[in-house]
């Protein structure tokens, strides 16, 4: 029997890939995006006219928000599996525009849970972020560390999700993996991030912004790891008094975070280095201070990961951006 997969942001850059290697692995996959227009929509249609092409794929177009909405989809397609990956992203913008946060990262996810504690999956997995481990100095980062100090909004609200997560996991014994990501980059990536943002100037013979002068260190993660990861994780249901080595598994709950990054921070003068050798052209730097809300470096313990999964993310910084830039340089005919 076909089982059934959730995903909300369907048509987001991890969204995309993880519902493509869902329904390669012979899942039934409802997903679930708003299309907003917090960056380039095109790209989010070309994602979901791609996943459109299988019949395995339904698409649904509505904001989490919307009262009901999750729990008249949770009732007529009664999936196995959630993962959660729909919110509104960003640093940065989050201090511009915090309310669109509030709605789509709290509001939304509270909507999630109720629609889950009606029609319970086997299996729920919610999207965090390293973002969560905010002025934390002791690194690599462990999933049992405080974190109690974000420095966005942003992180905020993901720090709020896993405290919800929790909380319908002890109440209504909800088996819920939170994962938090580390800096995903790849093909058919956010233009808003910084590998998208540099290749598209460089190429352009644009200067790119270079914050905090250059010395900052960043926990890249290449999407195709990072899927797989997830897929991997989804098979891990977190049962209670069943901890495996190095766990965060919760004393209360059917809860666990986990941490998906590569375990190997890269410098950012490095990261760039590798972007400009992919494009064949050097970057005019403007070298700027750090900006509000944003830590100088991110670097993840992918011990429980592998304990869970027998794997992590080892793609290699030079190999995961020269395709990108070749997939920019098809995508956008250059």
């Amino acid at each position: 029997m076909t089982k059934t997969a959730f995903v909300t942001g369907s048509a987001g850059f991890i969204g995309y890939f993880t519902c493509r290697a869902l329904i390669a692995e012979g899942w039934t996959v409802v997903g679930l995006d708003a299309l907003s227009d917090y960056y380039d929509v095109t790209l989010k249609e070309r994602r979901h006219a791609m996943l459109s092409q299988s019949a395995g794929f339904t698409p649904v177009i509505g904001r989490l928000e919307t009262p009901s909405l999750l729990l008249d989809l949770f009732e007529q397609y009664k999936p196995d599996l959630v993962i959660h990956l729909a919110a509104q992203a960003g640093v940065r913008y989050s201090i511009d525009n915090p309310a669109s946060y509030v709605q789509a990262n709290l509001v939304g996810t509270a909507e999630l849970l109720e629609a889950a504690r009606a029609h319970p999956p086997a299996h729920m997995l919610l999207a965090s972020t390293s973002s969560v481990y905010g002025a934390n100095t002791e690194m690599p980062y462990l999933e049992t560390h405080k974190v109690d100090t974000q420095m966005s909004f942003y992180a905020a609200t993901k720090k709020a999700t896993e405290a919800l997560g929790h909380s319908y996991a002890h109440l209504y014994d909800l088996p819920i993996t939170m994962f938090r990501f580390f800096t995903v980059y790849g093909p058919w990536g956010r233009p808003d991030m910084a590998h998208f943002k540099f290749t598209k100037a460089i190429l352009n013979g644009d200067p790119i912004d270079v914050y905090n002068h250059g010395e900052m260190m960043r926990d890249f993660t290449y999407i195709d790891d990072l899927v797989a990861s997830i897929l991997a994780l989804a098979a891990a249901i977190p049962e209670k008094d069943a901890p495996v080595d190095g766990d965060s598994l919760s004393a209360v709950a059917p809860f666990r975070v986990v941490n998906i990054g590569n375990g190997a921070p890269v410098k950012l003068m490095d990261y760039i280095a590798a972007i400009e050798a992919a494009c064949g052209k050097e970057a005019q730097k403007n070298f700027l201070p750090m900006q509000p809300g944003d830590v100088p470096a991110t670097w993840a313990d992918t011990t429980l990961l592998t304990n869970l999964t027998g794997q992590r993310p080892v793609t290699p910084v030079t190999e995961g951006l020269q395709h990108f830039v070749d997939w920019y340089r098809d995508y956008y005919q250059i």
